[in-house]
Parts: structure tokens; sequence; C-alpha cells
């Protein structure tokens, strides 16, 4: 039996953070960082049968064209993709109360929608990019068993090429659901290597009032290709999301809008109308199937 203080419930059951209980999700799940984007997606749905935020975790489930879906917003970071991940499990593969795994498992297909800046002068403001794969800089995975799901050939590339200093741990390379992938690509959606940061000013190269470590870092990232993967975009997200999928059994599929391109020094015209044009793009996708 998995012990109270391991799996905390809250007093009405439901998991503590995201204060959901089993029925009030959806197989099919979307992920945004920002609360106030959840309602950007449901928008668009048929009917709305659940609503609840506790914190920074907001979740909608309704349904959209006969598809039932949940929406819920993560927060920032791959600290709030531990704890989002593990509770979205909890709910589906662990019997609450009795606190035992279940015998059958049950997969969910967990989609991110983004926003992003290009690191590739080829790939446009306003286009969409697919994350083939996410290379997490921030550690919090390796505090998992992660040999079996992650890339080394990846990471020993990126940290050669990069001259990475191992004090700072070493990056995972995660691939993302062959299954999602497939149901969502078209000639419309760019891929590549999407990395992710454990912060956003230092490791992600921007100086303040204090010095980085690696100065150098963003522009080694520009040019680091993997059997033709380039790293099209960075975030603080995408890596966590796919390594606990993977060790979990769930299926995760990370998207972007693109709405500024660093190496043309050009931003979206209308950024909200690409980040719609994403989410039904997706929704219509996941509503096929």
């Amino acid at each position: 039996m998995i012990q109270n203080s391991e799996l905390i419930l809250n007093p009405d059951g439901s998991v503590y953070h995201l204060n959901l209980l089993p029925e009030h999700i959806a197989n099919d799940i979307i992920f945004v960082g920002d609360q106030n984007r959840v309602e950007k997606i449901t928008q668009f749905f048929d009917s709305i049968e659940f609503s609840t935020q506790k914190r920074e975790f907001k979740t909608q489930t309704g349904i959209y064209k006969g598809k039932r879906i949940s929406v819920m917003s993560t927060g920032i970071g791959p600290d709030n993709i531990d704890i989002v991940v593990n509770e979205l499990d909890a709910l589906v593969n662990i019997d609450l109360k009795t606190r035992q795994p279940k015998e059958e498992l049950t997969s969910l297909n967990i989609i991110r929608i983004g926003t992003s800046g290009s690191l590739q002068a080829d790939i446009p403001v306003d286009s969409f990019v697919m994350s083939k794969f996410g290379l997490g800089l921030d550690n919090m995975l390796r505090s998992y068993l992660i040999d079996e799901v992650s890339n080394a050939a990846i990471e020993d590339a990126f940290i050669h090429h990069t001259n990475w200093d191992i004090k700072k741990g070493r990056p995972y390379a995660i691939a993302c659901s062959e299954k999602l992938e497939k149901i969502i690509e078209s000639d419309k959606i760019f891929k590549g290597i999407t990395a992710t940061a454990g912060g956003f000013y230092g490791p992600q190269g921007r100086v303040l009032r204090l010095n980085i470590q690696d100065e150098e870092l963003n522009s080694k990232m520009d040019n680091f290709t993997f059997n033709d993967e380039r790293i099209t975009n960075l975030e603080m997200e995408t890596a966590a999301i796919y390594g606990l999928s993977a060790l979990l059994g769930h299926n995760a599929l990370s998207l972007n809008a693109i709405i500024a391109n660093r190496a043309s020094g050009t931003f979206s015209e209308d950024p909200y109308k690409a980040v719609d044009e994403l989410i039904t793009y997706t929704l219509n996708k996941l509503a096929q199937q």
C-alpha cells in the first residue's frame, strides 16, 4: 500500500495539488502553461462538464465534436510537470481508496500546446513546431531511473558539441509518442528537438545582473544537429513531460506556435491568431480519432 505521506489526498479523496477525482479527467488531455489559456481552448468546446482550479492548476473537461477532452494548466517549469504527470497517473492507475496500483493500467494521451520562439531562420513566425525529441537541461528527470527511455546517443553528441559542464548534470533526451506523432503530423508542421531549461533567465542564456556559466551556449545550441534533427526551440516543460510519460506508459506530444524568430529578429503580427489556429488544428486532429 502506498503511504499517506507519499500519495497525499484531499479530504474529499481528490489528488492533492490538482484537486481532481478520476471521473473528472478524459483520456485525451491538453496541457497549457498559463491558467488563463485553458479557456482559450475550451471556448471551442461544444460543452463543458467540469471545471476546477487549485493554485496554478486549472482543469476543464468537456466535449469537442463528440470527443471528450480535458484541458489543464501546468504552470511553468519541470518541477510543476513532476506534480502534474504523477498525479494524473495516480488518478487512472492507482486505486485511491485502497492505495494500491491497479493491475490493468491506463495510457493517457497528453498533448502540450504552447508558444515559442524559433532558433532557426527557415522556421518562420506563425508556423507550428512538433517536438520530435525533448532535450532536458534541467535535471528533474534524473531523480528517476530513465536509462530505458532516454537516448544516450543524442545526449553524448550534445555534451560533446556544447562542451557541456557536467557539474550542471547530464542532459537527457526523450522521444515523443510515435502514436500521437502520426495522429497530429502534416505538411503544416516542422519537426525538431525542443530543449527544456530549468529556468527562464540564466538557464536560457539571459543576462541581467548575474554572469552565466556559458555565454555561448545558445549559439552552440543553434547549430547542433543529430541525424538531421536540429534544436528548433527552447522552453521549460517538454522534456519533463516526455520523460515522465514514457516512464509511466503514457503518450505525450508537444506542439508550439512560433510567435518569434530569433535568427531573423521577427515577431508575429498576430500571435493570438497563430495560437488559435494551432488549437483548432490540434482539436480537429484529436476529434477524428
